[in-house]
């Protein structure tokens, strides 16, 4: 299983984080969830806000990766302001 996770620094205006969230929804072959960070073991949480989609495996991830709807979601976040990170894993 792929997972490509976006950490956000501050949480995004809701409304036009949900313009944002249905461009993801359209990424082919993966699953999309959002959500608020509301904590951390110790002290305040570094990030506000996280994203991901899941996919099956590495060939799904790969396709979607390519796709134009995943190249949209890119720009859209771009356009949206606001820091965050996008990271890879491979969850075995």
């Amino acid at each position: 299983m792929i997972r490509a996770l976006v950490l956000y620094e501050s949480e995004p205006n809701p409304e036009r984080y949900e313009q944002h969230a249905e461009l993801c929804r359209q990424v082919p072959g993966g699953t999309f969830r959002h959500g608020k960070v509301f904590g951390a073991p110790m002290g305040e949480p570094q990030h506000r806000y996280y994203a991901e989609w899941e996919f099956a495996d590495m060939d799904a991830f790969k396709a979607a990766a390519r796709s134009p709807e995943f190249m949209a979601t890119g720009k859209d976040a771009m356009e949206m302001g606001g820091r965050f990170t996008v990271e890879f894993a491979d969850i075995g």
